[in-house]
């Protein structure tokens, strides 16, 4: 933290510069005239010197309090990510009308869409929405209880979380956000101009982009040789109109060097609780950033010629075996769920570095030194990842998540 000009002009300070400017031959001892007179001036300057302080500080994006922060931010068109609610699936034994309304334990959730494909043959599947805002709605599964009557309705469950609910953003993750965009220009569909958008949607908590990512096809060799000319000219003339009509629009474009596959843009996301997204959220994105059946027609967030794909981050499951040694009275089963929630919070740790990481490494190293923080344990050594004696890295679209721990 820098010091600020203003931060030492105390109410004494301010005090004794103003009596030093008065002459000796003037009585200015305490209880005075002259100390009298400048003591209420002095506790007025000390005040508009904080005031001051407080000003330069709220200035600056990296001091600046979250209110001073979001004016600051509003002159580059950036605020902080809103809370979002929570997205579920239910089922229940009937269709219910949209915009039905259930209860489970404190919260409400009201019925928004049908979801056909989760259908089964006892169970008619729903989109739903928690109506609190957050995260609260991320967690709470079972059955649900009509506000108010719908007739025919003997099952109503909540099943799945399909997107997680998010609270409003953090102000120093903000910050960062801010500090960030100055740094990295997004423009026109460069890599930060995919992430801030994709960032924006709901339910978004990380994203990777990758440029020209469908298995480096260069254009050249998507060029008509001799032979495939030959070939063209020998078949064009037996095809029906409609596969004629492709099959030239095709061999033109390649033959004029037309096609290329610099525009085609692969993102890979997490959801808001960095965890492998939903299939739901996944088709929720690819809609807003470039549409299916339409893809590079720029009918999305992505620019004219950009074809976007995107996938979800995937799961590495990442098995553990320790060698424990306990404190008298304790036993694996005593310190079990101390483990098992000290191994999750390191991978959680893991996940949320994922986006600004090209890999991510599981060290034995840190989960040992995490371990011994874990009540009733001793020491640990020897412990094995998915049954070796290393480190395991993972790829750029992969995180880990815990499997069977022993110890």
């Amino acid at each position: 933290m820098p010091t600020y000009p203003y931060e030492n002009e105390t109410y004494e300070e301010i005090m004794s510069r103003i009596l030093a400017r008065v002459p000796d031959n003037l009585d200015k001892r305490e209880g005075s005239m002259i100390w009298n007179a400048t003591g209420p001036a002095s506790v007025e300057m000390a005040i508009l010197y904080t005031a001051l302080d407080f000003i330069l500080q709220a200035t600056f994006a990296d001091t600046a309090p979250r209110d001073y922060l979001i004016l600051r931010a509003a002159e580059r068109g950036l605020s902080p990510k809103p809370a979002t609610y929570a997205v579920l699936r239910a089922d229940f034994n009937q269709s219910v009308p949209i915009g039905t309304r259930f209860s489970l334990d404190t919260l409400n959730y009201v019925v928004t869409e049908r979801m056909t494909d989760a259908d089964t043959p006892t169970t008619v599947a729903f989109r739903v929405q928690c109506e609190t805002v957050g995260t609260a709605g991320n967690t709470k599964f079972g059955t649900l209880i009509p506000i108010e009557y719908v007739d025919g309705l003997t099952y109503a469950e909540l099943v799945e979380l399909l997107i997680p609910g998010a609270e409003e953003e953090e102000t120093e993750a903000f910050r960062q956000r801010y500090i960030d965009s100055l740094t990295s220009q997004a423009f026109g569909g460069n890599q930060a101009d995919y992430k801030e958008k994709v960032l924006a949607l709901p339910g978004v908590g990380a994203v990777k982009v990758f440029a020209v990512w469908n298995g480096g096809i260069e254009p050249s060799s998507m060029i008509p040789s001799a032979a495939v000319t030959e070939w063209y000219n020998g078949v064009i003339g037996g095809l029906s109109t409609e596969v004629a009509a492709w099959l030239t629009a095709v061999y033109t474009a390649a033959l004029n060097v037309m096609l290329t596959v610099g525009g085609t843009v692969r993102l890979v996301i997490m959801d808001s609780a960095h965890a492998v997204p939903d299939e739901v959220l996944i088709a929720d994105v690819q809609e807003a950033i470039d549409p299916p059946g339409m893809q590079g027609d720029g009918l999305g967030i992505a620019p004219i010629g950009h074809v976007v794909s995107v996938a979800g981050v995937e799961s590495q499951t990442i098995n553990i075996a320790l060698t424990l040694e306990y404190q008298s009275g304790w036993d694996w089963d005593g310190v079990k769920s101390y483990v098992e929630n000290t191994v999750d919070a390191y991978f959680q740790e893991l996940a949320e570095d994922w986006q600004n990481s090209t890999e991510l490494v599981v060290r034995i190293a840190q989960i040992e030194t995490r371990v011994l923080t874990c009540p009733g344990i001793v020491d640990v050594q020897d412990t094995l990842l998915n049954g070796q004696t290393e480190n395991i890295t993972l790829d750029e679209v992969h995180i880990p998540v815990r499997g069977e721990i022993s110890g």
